[in-house]
């Protein structure tokens, strides 16, 4: 390629003098784009198509790398700075990609076009030039934003949404100082709602990693807020999101009102009494604010005390007081490994206490958990024989389910409801993490995706560890109020 040439001389000019080859022909200007060139969808039957398009990207960027032909010179200016990049540039390419480049070029005064530019923006401003004439980019953790930044200002959303996936998909990686709560913080101010869903439900599934991190500590008051209200949180335990909270407040020093708020969204209901004395007698963030957890705190020791039968003759038992989180500590379910998953059906056994108050902590409840990986779906199932005996329900092109029964009944069930929730764990970028939390109520079954897209038959499947199914199983005692409440 020797020059470029301005788009109003491309009309007249055979396609292929643009790509580098002889011009045959001219073409005649009456003629439409669609009838002077055929798309390679229209190929006619038999022919053999030669693609020889990588040797074009790598003449444009040997175009962009010498500046042969350019018309055009990018000065970025870095912002609170007095250094300047510049790039030789052709404008051809800057309108083809960007209409925001089209109208700057249109405006501009002279060959020369001044961009401002963020420190971390210009850092990364020759890399987004080549993309627009390569159409690949590489992209570091501490790339993503300014990338994404660059590709949203200048209207190049091939590159905006690749660089939004990149980043949904490497939430689980490594870094210095961790990059999620950054990316969240980010996908906000833009209002970007699928990267900040993203960003927001891995740290609701990976909260015990994130609260022993750095990265807890940077954690905005918004952000803070949306992760304590929510009941999808994986972590240990209640008392482990209260530390976290009071290491937060510590480090950050909010307004009362902030902490105070915080403090009133904590579950006090599934933290035993034995802790939570201890808590006022010697947690210092208890100590300041116990007043605007009083009352908080005087229902809770009642919810301990009383059986929950009893309490929902006077309160509302199915309030966000009384729900569990995703708790993992042995009280409330167990992991569970399945070796090579698509071989057979599975089951196991496994304990919980029945409930979160003190009434019920030392009530054990039996469950049994059944993992088949090919489960006829109910809208297929077979019904009963003539004999009065069920007919098989598993099948080669069943789906993989998981289903949690009691082991037996009990009176102590009333005014209870189980929801039983399946953590699936994952190796990404090297870490093992929450992929998907799946809740119900008997069976997978009624979720209706539980593995839907996963290949357990492949060795590799980003679902398996070292060919396991790593799951974690979950009852949940769902309170609900038997009676009217009193005034």
């Amino acid at each position: 390629i020797h020059r470029y040439l301005p788009s109003s001389y491309l009309a007249e000019m055979d396609i292929q003098s643009v790509c580098g080859f002889s011009v045959t022909k001219p073409i005649p200007s009456r003629l439409t784009s669609a009838a002077a060139l055929k798309l390679e969808g229209s190929v006619e039957n038999g022919a053999t198509v030669l693609n020889h398009s990588m040797t074009l990207v790598q003449r444009l960027e040997t175009l962009l790398a010498q500046g042969n032909g350019s018309d055009v010179i990018l000065r970025i200016v870095t912002l609170s700075t007095d250094e300047v990049k510049v790039i030789q540039a052709h404008s051809l390419v800057l309108s083809l990609q960007s209409d925001v480049f089209t109208e700057l070029l249109h405006t501009a005064n002279s060959s020369n076009l001044v961009v401002r530019e963020s420190a971390d923006s210009a850092a990364v401003f020759d890399k987004f030039i080549r993309y627009l004439y390569c159409g690949d980019i590489s992209v570091h953790l501490g790339q993503a934003i300014p990338l994404h930044r660059l590709a949203s200002k200048y209207h190049v959303w091939s590159l905006q949404q690749g660089v939004t996936r990149y980043m949904t998909q490497h939430l689980s990686s490594d870094s210095p100082t961790g990059h999620v709560v950054t990316w969240y913080q980010y996908a906000m101010k833009i209002g970007d709602m699928t990267l900040r869903n993203s960003c927001l439900q891995y740290l609701s599934w990976n909260l015990s990693s994130v609260i022993q991190s750095s990265e807890w500590r940077s954690v905005s008051e918004e952000l803070l807020m949306s992760l304590m209200q929510r009941s999808d949180l994986v972590l240990q335990n209640e008392l482990e999101l209260y530390e976290a909270l009071e290491a937060w407040i510590s480090h950050n020093q909010p307004a009362d009102a902030v902490a105070e708020n915080a403090l009133q969204a904590v579950r006090y209901s599934m933290i035993s009494p034995q802790h939570l004395f201890r808590l006022q007698k010697q947690s210092p963030l208890m100590l300041k604010y116990r007043e605007s957890v009083r009352d908080l705190l005087f229902l809770t020791f009642q919810f301990h005390a009383a059986s929950p039968i009893q309490l929902a003759k006077y309160f509302t038992l199915n309030s966000s007081l009384f729900m569990p989180r995703n708790y993992l500590s042995p009280a409330w379910g167990s992991p569970w490994v399945i070796n090579n998953p698509t071989r057979d059906d599975r089951s196991f056994s496994f304990q919980t206490q029945l409930g979160p108050s003190g009434h019920d902590a030392t009530k054990r409840v039996t469950w049994n958990a059944l993992f088949s990986p090919r489960w006829l779906p109910l809208s297929m199932r077979a019904t009963y024989s003539d004999h009065g005996s069920l007919q098989p329900t598993r099948t080669d092109g069943g789906l993989p389910r998981v289903i949690i029964t009691p082991a037996n009944s009990s009176p102590d069930f009333a005014g209870v409801s189980f929801q039983k929730t399946v953590i699936v764990l994952a190796r990404q970028q090297g870490k093992v993490v929450v992929r998907h939390v799946y809740s119900f109520h008997q069976s997978t079954e009624e979720t209706g995706n539980f593995l839907l897209d996963a290949d357990l038959q492949r060795r590799a499947s980003e679902y398996l560890i070292d060919s396991s199914l790593y799951l974690h199983v979950i009852v949940k005692p769902i309170y609900h109020s038997l009676v009217t409440t009193r005034k």
